[in-house]
């Protein structure tokens, strides 16, 4: 395994800078994208991979791909073929630069947080989420959405036999072209994972649904990227979940953030301070033989940590040592 962080902005010597002085192994890049083209383009893949690497470091993928280029098909609207098209093109152009996966979700709404800056350790600010505030939330009333790009006719609720349909079309379609392009398919949970905010389901919401997915189209290419949080969110044995999917070699990406609380009412800490036992957690990775990429994931806001440098600083230290602390114990 590896430690990685995100790259992405207009910063990016500063960032890539910073990320070799605390060590991180990998990045984690979000390509701009023009939303006319559709597609992460060919040259801006490879500048930003070449940028990477010069620093010594490698490129493990692409961060979710941006709701504008996705909602379509999430949905089930009549013109999904479209963007299914740019994102085999995407997947394409990812072969081609040598990138190896691409995270994608099925949450339509995308990121939803009651607040984003609940004070916790030390004054610190985490998000936090709270269902009870949002179970009338009116219909596709999201942040960080525009629902006016969503006909009026399908303003109405979407089931779960709805997504399960919508993913099922969208693997079918894009598996092959991952397979031959060599891209994995890496499937994020659903955040919240709650049965469903502003009347659409939330399909990726339970430890089952993934292996479920990933029996829709059988491949070596489609598979998950297990976020720690999202599934001790779920209530899951998160480390018996790791080595379930790790021993079927589908764990493509990992996130690893701590929470306390349950689905319901949750807000995320410090590793050391939520529910999960997170050495356990590093513990049944490293068993598993993983040999992605492990990111921190969602910064807490420390004072004066206007960039967030200070949290990765301490997040990418807390799992090194970890690390060393297994290699240790496993070489004895």
């Amino acid at each position: 395994m590896h430690l990685s962080l995100g790259l992405g902005g207009s910063d990016i010597a500063s960032r890539l800078k910073f990320m070799q002085q605390i060590g991180v192994d990998s990045a984690l890049v979000g390509p701009p994208c023009d939303p006319e083209v559709g597609y992460y383009e060919f040259p801006v893949l490879m500048d930003l991979k070449a940028q990477v690497e010069a620093a010594g470091l490698k490129v493990d993928g692409t961060s979710l791909i941006p709701w504008r280029l996705c909602y379509k098909w999430m949905l089930g609207l009549p013109d999904r073929d479209e963007q299914i098209e740019k994102f085999m093109q995407t997947l394409r152009n990812m072969g081609a630069a040598g990138y190896p996966l691409i995270i994608y979700n099925m949450h339509a709404l995308r990121f939803y947080r009651t607040n984003r800056t609940l004070p916790d350790r030390g004054g610190a600010g985490g998000t936090a989420f709270e269902m009870e505030r949002v179970k009338n939330s009116p219909l596709f009333s999201s942040p960080g959405i525009d629902a006016s790009l969503i006909p009026k006719e399908y303003h109405q609720p979407i089931s779960d036999e709805q997504m399960w349909a919508n993913l099922e079309y969208f693997l079918k379609a894009v598996v092959p072209v991952a397979e031959e392009s060599g891209v994995q398919l890496a499937l994020h949970p659903d955040d919240p994972p709650v049965p469903s905010i502003s009347g659409v389901a939330r399909i990726m919401r339970e430890p089952e649904a993934f292996q479920k997915a990933i029996d829709l189209v059988p491949s070596d290419f489609n598979g998950l990227k297990f976020c720690v949080g999202c599934f001790s969110e779920m209530g899951a044995d998160v480390p018996k979940w790791i080595r379930h999917f790790g021993a079927q070699k589908k764990l493509f990406f990992i996130d690893f953030r701590n929470v306390r609380g349950d689905v319901n009412c949750f807000n995320e800490t410090f590793p050391d301070d939520g529910k999960e036992n997170m050495y356990e957690c590093f513990k049944a990775i490293y068993e598993s033989d993983y040999e992605g990429g492990v990111h921190p994931d969602h910064a807490m806001k420390m004072d004066g940590d206007t960039d967030s440098r200070q949290y990765w600083s301490y997040a990418i230290g807390h799992m090194r040592g970890y690390f060393e602390a297994l290699q240790t114990e496993f070489s004895r």
